[in-house]
């Protein structure tokens, strides 16, 4: 299984900063040390060609460039700086390489960063810079079609499975009346952001939410899906902020919940045969240790499943009627 990522291009943050930077370095050790079967492999720099697919030339601008002003800074919550914009880049290249991956395996792939569903094509937002699956999306639209005859073209279908618990709000703006996306979403009603889109499938859940009812929350997302839409390719958001010991979550979500979650979701793919991406989005662990404990569960999970996928025969044939 093969995963991205770009910890090493440090993003430096104020004393007291309330993000977990590190939190991406310590994954990916343990990622070595715990889980040798997965492949690591350093992000490449997405390209201003690639993020034009999504977002803004002036604001892809501004961020190459240090034109932000300040309060688009406070907006994204990091200050400017060369290597802000840097690790912007390679974290959108990390999902774009993830699925690459992904669509060429027939299986699973992943960045061990990502997800950055807050940003907008004309700004960023909530500890996002850039919307990785967006132009990620856009990029794998795009090479699908360059490679379809023109008497054959059908747009590559992508389905958007974002279980942060903060709504992916410029992801759904981004796809809005685009009927070769489907944007679920599953958060906290009263979590950031305050001022919503509209996705595809919305699901709201209360303050305290537990177990039981977060994994029919999910259920009732996934049959949504399975009801008006068709994927060819599915990134999974698989956020840890959901979990009870997350100090923005505001949800209750424990880990045999959380592992539940993840079950759920691959099982799902697995059983379609989808290519799944799946990014880490947020986690912000009261101790970064939960956050921890909930990644490389997930990353045990996804592992558990690729090799599953690795056993079926004809790994590659249910994808040439797509490619």
């Amino acid at each position: 299984m093969q995963a991205f990522y770009a910890d090493h291009f440090v993003l430096p943050l104020p004393q007291g900063h309330r993000f977990p930077m590190q939190k991406y370095a310590m994954l990916r050790e343990r990622l070595m040390a715990q889980m040798p079967a997965i492949e690591l492999h350093e992000a490449l720099p997405v390209t201003a060609d690639e993020l034009r697919l999504v977002h803004t030339p002036d604001y892809i601008d501004a961020v190459f460039h240090g034109g932000l002003s300040a309060a688009a800074q406070r907006e994204i919550g990091f200050p400017w700086s060369p290597g802000m914009a840097e690790r912007a880049c390679r974290s959108v290249g990390g999902t774009v390489q993830a699925a690459h991956a992904a669509l060429n395996d027939g299986c699973i792939a992943a960045n061990l960063a990502g997800g950055t569903h807050h940003s907008h094509p004309e700004r960023g937002s909530g500890f996002c810079v850039f919307n990785d699956v967006a132009v990620a999306t856009r990029q794998m639209q795009r090479d699908h079609a360059a490679r379809q005859a023109p008497s054959a073209q059908r747009a590559l279908h992508v389905a958007v499975i974002d279980l942060d618990v903060h709504q992916g709000d410029g992801t759904a703006r981004i796809f809005e009346n685009d009927d070769s996306v489907f944007t679920l979403s599953l958060h906290g009603a009263k979590n950031f952001p305050v001022r919503k889109q509209t996705s595809n499938c919305d699901i709201e859940l209360p303050d305290g939410c537990r177990d039981d009812a977060y994994l029919q929350a999910l259920e009732e997302g996934l049959t949504q899906l399975e009801q008006r839409f068709e994927p060819n390719l599915v990134f999974y958001l698989a956020g840890a902020d959901p979990h009870e010991g997350d100090r923005l979550g505001r949800l209750a979500v424990s880990d045999a919940g959380m592992q539940a979650r993840d079950h759920r979701v691959f099982d799902w793919a697995f059983a379609r045969r989808l290519p799944l991406v799946m990014t880490m989005a947020g986690g912000y662990g009261k101790d970064i240790e939960s956050t921890l404990r909930v990644q490389l569960a997930t990353y045990r999970i996804a592992l558990h499943y690729w090799q599953r996928w690795q056993a079926l025969p004809d790994l590659q044939g249910r994808l040439r009627g797509v490619f």
